[in-house]
């Protein structure tokens, strides 16, 4: 077959991409086979990290009658923390190192799988945790080889952690958020049954689906895998590589699914919007997992490392804390305000998927038609008005920037060389909406 343009090498000479796609069992009904599953991959006692809302729930019942059922035993972790932090993720690596289980099964958000990933990296080969944290806060060092077997069962659907090799956590030490990006980390299988999506609040929700919009369209406009350069070890390919056709199939359909269902489920949820949901989670997980995420993400690590006064309804918190999904679609219309001239053609195909007319409109302006429709959604939603919704003011820019700038990992994956002024200019964007 000829080779489309899509496919050329840039100057870099970059022609190949990898596709690193996860084990997936999907549908209703699919959490009361986890038992079968751990099983089949030999487990017999594993460590079940839970987040402890979810216990007094059904999902939690379910898993472990498929668990007692399937002989294998387990011991319980529940220390979770929303938005976790390197000592919540120490605790659970204490624990697993304690428990000396066979393997892992993680029921919960993100922020529970996430705790599941580092509690099982450190436990199996022991290091202190800025060894493997992403630069420049740790030393990005691989892990030595792969994990102990790990299913993730989320209870939500917005970080599609299932489908990454990433675990995200707040650093207290330095005030921000940071992670641990690699293949291995990638959970053995990831279990989604949209029947544990019941009990999410409409926040919650809506913040979830947001999540996904803006993995969606960060991992569909990031710098293409060609104008990265090529790595002298091809095993050390990084996982954000850049957009690709794999990944850009998967998020065109993840944000036609989120633009014709958020809005009616935050408002009228049932059982085929909850399934449609996740599925589209599933769909930017694919995306993102394979090509990165870009500004927005990295903007949202500054969020919520330094916002001070919001207190989100329906999450299970005392403190101030900008949940994630929040701290990144706050920013996300700035940014696509900015790249809307830059990648007209990406901008259109988002805009069209979305049912945007696009008849009569200069080809440059398409992307700020597409942040038009997300800001409509946000308020639809109830999200915060920007940065001012959660507490920010003017005052703040310097302390955001300076905060956004050290996350090269993100940053550099985005489609324009970005300088300090740009991203001050972006926060200044993202102030209010309306």
């Amino acid at each position: 077959m000829a080779l489309t343009p899509f496919f050329f090498p840039d100057k870099t000479g970059n022609s190949v991409f990898s596709i690193d796609a996860p084990r997936i069992k999907f549908g209703a009904g699919s959490l009361a086979e986890a038992g079968w599953d751990a099983k089949a991959l030999g487990l017999k006692r594993v460590a079940l990290i839970v987040d402890p809302a979810i216990r007094t729930l059904p999902p939690f019942e379910v898993l472990t009658t498929s668990l007692d059922g399937a002989g294998v035993e387990y011991t319980i972790f529940d220390r979770i923390v929303i938005e976790p932090t390197e000592r919540s993720m120490l605790d659970a690596v204490e624990f697993a190192n304690e428990v000396k289980p066979d393997g892992f099964i993680s029921l919960g958000g993100g922020s529970t799988i996430d705790t599941a990933k580092v509690a099982n990296l450190l436990s199996t080969y022991p290091a202190d945790l800025k060894t493997y944290v992403n630069k420049p806060v740790g030393d990005a060092m691989p892990p030595p080889g792969p994990l102990k077997p790990h299913i993730a069962c989320p209870t939500t659907f917005g970080t599609a952690s299932e489908t990454t090799g990433i675990a995200i956590f707040d650093f207290l030490e330095l005030n921000t958020k940071t992670g641990i990006a690699h293949r291995h980390l990638k959970p053995t299988l990831g279990v989604l049954d949209p029947n544990c999506l019941e009990s999410l609040p409409p926040l919650v929700l809506a913040a979830n689906g947001f999540d996904v919009f803006s993995h969606a369209i960060e991992s569909l406009t990031a710098r293409s895998h060609r104008r990265h350069p090529v790595p002298d070890d091809p095993s050390t390919r990084p996982l954000s590589q850049g957009s690709n056709p794999f990944s850009d199939l998967h998020c065109l359909e993840a944000i036609k699914i989120i633009g014709e269902t958020l809005v009616k489920a935050v408002h009228s949820p049932s059982e085929a919007t909850r399934e449609n949901l996740m599925f589209a989670g599933m769909l930017a997980g694919l995306g993102f997992g394979n090509a990165g995420c870009h500004i927005p993400h990295g903007m949202s690590y500054a969020v919520a490392g330094l916002v001070r006064d919001y207190y989100p309804e329906g999450w299970r918190t005392n403190t101030a804390m900008a949940p994630h999904g929040i701290a990144v679609i706050v920013n996300a219309p700035a940014v696509l305000r900015l790249l809307s001239s830059m990648q007209p053609d990406l901008m259109a195909k988002a805009a069209t998927v979305l049912s945007i007319d696009l008849e009569e409109i200069e080809p440059d302006y398409a992307g700020d038609l597409v942040a038009d429709r997300l800001v409509e959604m946000m308020r639809e939603c109830e999200i915060p008005n920007g940065l001012m919704g959660l507490g920010f003011t003017e005052e703040d820019i310097d302390a955001l920037t300076e905060k956004t700038m050290p996350h090269r990992r993100l940053l550099d994956n985005a489609p324009m060389i970005l300088e300090e002024q740009h991203i001050r200019g972006l926060f200044e964007g993202a102030m209010r909406y309306w």
